[in-house]
């Protein structure tokens, strides 16, 4: 493409992006689903895009949109809202992921004869929620905070979780040995380990930031210092993205820590981030979300019609394991309406479209099978995210969800309580 008609389409994204936003607070369509049309028309359907073109930016900018998009959430995440919130959170995530791998598992032997491992792993890679698409999404969604902040639980979690089961399930496939406790060990690990991380490091930040500020341009050094966080816990082995989303919670949080016991017992003073600050790492994160969305589109393989449609039913399967899934997972004090959108949320990203390529690599017969499939349930997933959100939003599917969840509050139980 000419380097002229790139910038004016990088500059026509960002007033798209700006437009869609207005329309989702407007009539409450989310803005995902435009700007994934956007990189679907520019790349798979008209060609003015190709992934070769993008090269590894294209992963680059990705990455770095989830790492700011997790922090940033952190930042507005209240501490005891997460305390409240870490059971039914940890409860969705292993019930979805559970429950995802066992129907696609079993829809793989007995649909699409695939031998059991591999089915294991095309249900691992779907059994997750992904962190970019469903944070922006609940952060504007008019949801009781314990349940946005269960819903950014399982988006984030889940991805470990789906990470750490298909790299298992990969290297038994190639060394025949299957070792659950080694499996287990690692997901801890990368929980527990990595939040430790990202706790220790946004402390020491907030001790320095006085420091900081003072230095000229100094604005963007704490997304630069989230991004050493997160490679540094990479390279450890840990969650990177977990890592970025303590970091983000404790420095949001750091006023708990002022406290007399804490002074006595050091001299560093932990401060919060200003209000400026945030300002800009809004801003930031809007403009690379916009870019990840496009991206999602344009990384959209629509060469064959029949795996296309196989995604498309494998889809609309997980979006009907779902709802059992969120019956199971989420207490009865959750109001019918955010049990109704918990169940709709179940869109697939980056950590999905990343393990997709690992099956091809690693030599599965079936990897290619995988991959078509997998970026096929990620597009429609999305799409059906957006639609059905939509209309649980505006009351379109309100009877029909009040009958699934009936036995759960109603808005003005939920307010009373209040």
């Amino acid at each position: 493409m000419d380097i002229s008609l790139a910038i004016f389409f990088v500059g026509l994204l960002v007033f798209l992006a700006h437009l869609f936003s207005t329309l989702f607070d407007k009539i409450r369509v989310p803005d995902v689903l435009p700007l994934v049309f956007v990189g679907l028309l520019m790349g798979p359907i008209f060609g003015f895009i190709t992934m070769d073109a993008l090269g590894k930016v294209g992963n680059v900018i990705t990455t770095i949109a989830l790492i700011l998009i997790l922090f940033e959430s952190g930042i507005y995440l209240d501490i005891s809202t997460l305390f409240e919130s870490m059971l039914p959170g940890t409860r969705l995530t292993i019930f979805n992921f559970v429950g995802t791998v066992t129907v696609i598992t079993s829809i793989s032997i007995f649909v699409f004869n695939m031998p059991a491992l591999e089915g294991m792993i095309l249900g691992s890679i779907l059994g997750g929620t992904s962190s970019a698409v469903v944070i922006p999404m609940v952060n504007r969604l008019r949801l009781q905070e314990d349940s946005r902040a269960a819903l950014l639980l399982e988006s984030t979690f889940s991805d470990v979780l789906c990470i750490v089961v298909t790299l298992c399930l990969l290297q038994t496939i190639r060394y025949h040995e299957l070792r659950p406790g080694f499996m287990v060990g690692q997901i801890f690990a990368s929980f527990f380990l990595a939040a430790a991380i990202g706790a220790v490091f946004a402390f020491l930040w907030s001790s320095t930031l006085n420091r900081i500020r003072h230095l000229e341009n100094s604005i963007f050094l704490t997304p630069a210092f989230v991004f050493i966080l997160f490679g540094v816990a990479e390279l450890l082995g840990y969650s990177g993205a977990i890592s970025a989303l303590a970091f983000g919670i404790v420095l949001g949080n750091i006023q708990i820590l002022q406290s007399p016991t804490l002074k006595k017992i050091t001299s560093m003073r932990p401060i919060k981030l200003n209000e400026t600050e945030k300002t800009f790492f809004a801003e930031v994160t809007f403009l690379l979300k916009t870019f990840f969305f496009v991206y999602v589109g344009l990384s959209i393989r629509m060469s064959n019609i029949g795996l296309i449609l196989i995604g498309l039913g494998l889809t609309l399967i997980i979006f009907v394991v779902r709802i059992p899934v969120v019956r199971a997972a989420m207490s009865r004090t959750t109001t019918k309406y955010d049990a109704s959108l918990a169940s709709v949320i179940v869109p697939k990203g980056l950590a999905a479209a990343v393990l997709a390529y690992l099956p091809l690599q690693a030599g599965v017969p079936r990897g290619l099978f995988i991959q078509d499939v997998v970026y096929a349930v990620i597009l429609f997933s999305i799409i059906v995210t957006a639609i059905l959100t939509f209309l649980v939003e505006n009351n379109k599917l309100k009877q029909p969800y009040a009958f699934v969840f009936s036995g759960y509050a109603s808005e003005t139980d939920s307010k009373e309580k209040k």
